[in-house]
């Protein structure tokens, strides 16, 4: 047996990093946790109140290790109803009431809740949201406020609300709409700067920072009074006195009318709904493979969002944007969220009054982008390459909700999933007969580790958590073979999710296999498609892009192996500290030496999950070697790394080759065999060569330059030096 790891130490040596991290996030909860709130029309501090509290409780009590928590996109819409309705001090009482319901549900162990809705209706509900969002905010950011009783009306506004934009004559709210449009260019074009300076501070903070910059600049610098209209300014917000001398008790006496129970229980199913999906999706990133236990997560989140609503805050959820910066910034335990929590304490106690220099529709703009985001024509694009019985669920589902009300909406979605799965399979008694009968058995075979599990009748969203009961049972570390030849239907809801466990599987060193689909047919190449038994074999036909036919003829004079197509198998790769908190979705475009050796790929990897997540296309390059060599990554030294080091991350230096310690930044854990590997010969050739991130494995090397696809001259200048860095270790 394995000694049992130092919790305490490894705790402490990873708090500057989890510091770093919490710092980084606070600098996006913050102007979020304002705009939040106002769009919920409650007062700006209930979305600061939510994070801290939230932080501190979750931190300390909940089950998973990596999520950030705070108030959610998805419970806008129905908070500005609980208020509009009930009033505010009415709508913290719901909130309270759901904080209950979410402390139940923990208890009842109902962490699987999320597993009975189908993915394509949750997409739809989330679009629908996002447009919520949106369709409200949208005129503000223009400085155009206006009271529309149904959403889609507000959406159909949005063209005349632009045309008043244009001609406003009034100066305040000329500048009050350019710092909308600027706030919403700065969200949606940020992301596609690449540069790891830049990035160091969150497109939001940046709104924060450039709108209190442009106030002091009128007056400290022109004399004169901020331009911008004093309607379209953040007010209120109050000191921690303030908060406290102003704190009013939740008001429980509508607590027996039917909107008060029907806002609790739409705050509920939006708070579990967003927290599930969300821990789901962060426990994809966890660099450490570790799994949240959600029933102790829903507690937790239950007991901050009550503690939440009797401070004046809204409900406590996990969020998916802030969880996957934590995420990437190194975190590693609960305390990040902790800290994200005191640096907010921090920035209220401090900077309060520097707030009120923000504009309204600065931060409206960051909720468009998040609307946006939600609803955005990509997720439609790509449920529709699912297959178009998902988008007749995903438009339902969007729809009602829109017109409704979300928990309808999300009713809608489940009936119409139903009737849509009978039309496939031209027949009813194929659910009604095996809903409530065992579907799965499991067992492993006499004197093997390998785990088989067998799915017969059919398997959907119904009844995916039988199954998924049984897989969470193996260890990730194990071979499992799932067998669906004796499934009639397999949805898509189910599909996508054993496409997630065969990528958990791989990551944490066992082997996921899927069997007995090769007689299904499916409408879509896509591998998330439903599959029924009717087989209908389909042929498509690739044409090469220009690249790809540089790349083609770049392959018949240099005498290489040339593969365009995607392939999903990239079990290369994972071993690899880059791609331990980044999801990959294939590699193409595949150079390979004639001796397999050296190979240069295209990849498409993401960054962040659900709103968060960041496609990314690079180039790289794989070396196999033929000896086995420390684990390290190398790159250029720079400002950053330097700061990094007040992280906890340490740069390894090499004795008598200073001017290699100043100008590379080398990290790896044996800090005795780097050192002896790193010599003269090796140092010289980096010196000598350009610049290349280059990470060591142990068995291979990771080289590439730029987060970007490369030319054909790149790629004939990242070959040649793979080529050459594979002899001078040789």
């Amino acid at each position: 047996m394995s000694p049992k790891k130092n919790n305490i130490a490894d705790f402490f040596k990873t708090l500057p990093k989890n510091i770093f991290s919490g710092f980084v996030v606070s600098l996006i909860a913050l102007p979020l946790g304002l705009g939040l709130a106002m769009a919920s029309d409650a007062p700006p501090i209930a979305g600061i109140i939510a994070a801290i509290v939230g932080g501190v409780v979750v931190s300390i009590l909940g089950g998973s290790h990596v999520t950030i928590v705070g108030p959610g996109n998805g419970l806008v819409g129905v908070l500005l109803v609980a208020i509009t309705t009930l009033g505010i001090e009415s709508a913290y009482a719901a909130i309270i009431c759901s904080g209950i319901l979410i402390i139940l549900l923990g208890f009842f162990r109902m962490g699987k809740l999320a597993n009975f809705f189908p993915s394509s209706a949750i997409q739809g509900m989330l679009a629908a949201i996002g447009l919520i969002i949106l369709g409200k905010q949208f005129h503000i950011m223009l400085a155009h406020k206006i009271k529309r009783e149904d959403t889609l009306d507000y959406l159909f506004e949005i063209p005349f609300t632009i045309n008043d934009a244009i001609h406003y004559e009034n100066k305040g709210f000329i500048f009050a709409a350019l710092a909308g449009v600027i706030s919403l260019a700065i969200m949606l074009f940020y992301s596609k700067i690449r540069n790891k300076y830049l990035q160091l501070v969150p497109a939001p903070m940046w709104i924060v920072i450039l709108s209190i910059a442009f106030s002091y600049y009128f007056e400290i610098v022109l004399h004169e009074e901020n331009p911008i209209d004093k309607a379209y300014m953040i007010s209120g917000i109050p000191s921690i006195q303030q908060i406290i001398a102003d704190m009013h008790l939740p008001n429980f006496t509508k607590v027996g009318s039917f909107s008060f129970w029907g806002s609790v229980l739409a705050i509920t199913l939006i708070a579990s709904i967003e927290s599930l999906l969300s821990i789901k999706a962060v426990d994809k990133l966890d660099s450490r493979k570790r799994r949240s236990n959600v029933n102790r997560d829903l507690k937790a989140l239950g007991l901050a969002t009550i503690g939440s609503g009797f401070l004046g805050g809204l409900n406590v959820v996990t969020v998916i944007a802030r969880s996957s910066v934590n995420v990437n910034n190194g975190a590693s335990n609960r305390s990040s969220n902790f800290f994200h929590a005191m640096f907010l304490v921090f920035f209220i106690v401090l900077f309060s009054t520097q707030l009120t220099r923000i504009p309204l529709p600065a931060l409206m703009a960051i909720l468009v982008f998040t609307g946006y985001k939600l609803a955005s024509p990509d997720v439609i694009k790509n449920i529709g390459r699912i297959g178009k019985e998902q988008l007749i669920i995903f438009f339902v589902t969007l729809l009602v909700t829109l017109k409704i009300g979300l928990i309808t909406g999300i009713i809608s979605g489940v009936l119409i999933t139903l009737i849509i799965h009978v039309i496939i399979n031209k027949t009813a008694s194929l659910f009604i007969r095996n809903v409530l009968k065992p579907n799965v058995l499991m067992y492993q075979e006499a004197g093997q580790e390998d785990f088989y599990v067998s799915v017969k009748h059919f398997c959907s969203f119904l009844n995916f958590y039988k199954l998924k009961d049984k897989l969470d049972a193996i260890p990730e570390d194990h071979d499992v073979i799932v067998d669906f030849s004796l499934c009639s239907f397999v949805d898509h809801t189910v599909m996508e999710n054993i496409h997630d466990y065969q990528e958990l599987f791989k990551k944490r060193g066992g082997h996921f296999d899927v069997i007995g689909l090769d007689m299904h047919d499916t409408d879509s190449e896509h591998p998330f498609a439903l599959r029924r038994l009717l087989p209908v074999p389909k042929i498509i036909q690739n044409n090469l892009t220009r690249r790809q036919t540089s790349m083609e003829s770049l392959a018949e004079n240099y005498q290489l192996i040339y593969i365009p197509e995607k392939i999903k198998d990239v079990e290369l790769l994972y071993d690899f500290h880059f791609f331990n908190t980044k999801t990959i979705n294939h590699i193409y475009n595949r150079l390979t030496h004639g001796n397999g050796t050296i190979s240069l790929f295209d990849i498409e990897f993401s960054e962040g999950e659900f709103i968060a997540k960041e496609v990314v296309r690079s180039t790289m390059l794989h070396i196999e070697l033929d000896k086995e060599i420390p684990e390290f990554t190398l790159d250029r030294e720079g400002f950053l790394e330097k700061v990094y080091a007040f992280a906890g991350f340490k740069d390894i230096p090499i004795q008598n080759h200073s001017d290699f310690s100043d100008r590379f930044y080398l990290l790896g854990d044996n800090d005795a065999a780097i050192t002896e590997f790193f010599n003269s010969d090796i140092t010289q050739f980096f010196e000598s060569n350009p610049y290349y991130h280059v990470e060591s494995n142990g068995k291979a090397l990771l080289v590439f330059r730029k987060e970007r696809l490369a030319s054909v001259k790149e790629v004939k200048a990242l070959f040649d030096f793979g080529k050459r860095l594979q002899q001078v270790i040789s």
